[in-house]
């Protein structure tokens, strides 16, 4: 079914008239102090009549008078907003940078009766049934957060190689001396040096924090000041990585 008419049905089921919903976005439009939430009659029209698409701010408007999830309505217009997460794992970046998470994550909820977590196994097959699980349900506590290793980031390589995605815990920013057996063991933090983000272990003496690569990366350590040039974001605490060229 097209936008225009799945718009004007969700306005009709509320009974609202043209000149509602204009008076409604004025009214939204003043309490945002944006005038590009309003929608006039004659662009309601366009919307409804013509196929015309809304802007961003005026599709705002719309889900908020209509009492609609944003995410549906931007499905209408063949937008998939939820699936911006793994299309953008299509598009990597030469720099590490954060990244926003995804909106739902494909967990298994049902094992073949024969799994055994004490073996590895080929999870594809094990798993008798997926769902999606909503990523909002942990997002809204804004504990856990994502960065992304560049293509052209070897700080930590091999151990995280380039194009790596990782779970940050921001909870996490107090930088351990020891207490590791190994270099897996090893915290791996994720830091803000204001001209860009490093992935990588730390030292911290006082005011300076030494950043270190991996000694089989061909990078050198830097030095910065903190917090004034570097800030530790959130230690790793999980990685995604390829083990071949994507």
């Amino acid at each position: 079914m097209l936008a225009s008419t799945l718009l004007r049905q969700a306005r009709e089921r509320l009974g609202l008239t043209y000149r509602d919903v204009e008076q409604a976005s004025i009214e939204l439009a003043a309490q945002r102090g944006r005038p590009e939430f309003v929608i006039h009659i004659s662009r309601l029209a366009d919307f409804e009549n013509n196929g015309s698409t809304p802007s961003l701010h005026k599709l705002y408007s719309l889900c908020a008078i209509y009492h609609l999830d944003p995410m549906e309505v931007s499905r209408w217009y063949d937008v998939p907003l939820d699936k911006h997460f793994l299309d953008g794992l299509g598009c990597p970046a030469p720099k590490t940078h954060p990244a926003a998470p995804p909106r739902t994550l494909r967990l298994p909820i049902r094992f073949d009766p024969g799994f055994d977590p004490r073996r590895t196994e080929f999870l594809s097959r094990m798993v008798e049934s997926w769902k999606d699980f909503e990523g909002a349900v942990m997002n809204g506590q804004p504990r856990f957060q994502y960065g992304y290793v560049g293509s052209e980031d070897h700080w930590m390589e091999p151990l995280l190689r380039p194009g790596s995605l990782v779970l940050l815990d921001p909870s996490l920013r107090r930088v351990r001396t020891n207490g590791w057996k190994s270099e897996y063991d090893r915290p791996i933090y994720f830091v803000d040096v204001r001209s860009g983000y490093r992935c990588c272990w730390c030292l911290q003496d006082r005011n300076r924090l030494l950043l270190q690569p991996h000694p089989l990366s061909a990078c050198v350590p830097e030095t910065r000041a903190t917090p004034g040039e570097a800030e530790v974001l959130g230690q790793v605490i999980g990685v995604a990585m390829r083990l071949t060229p994507g």
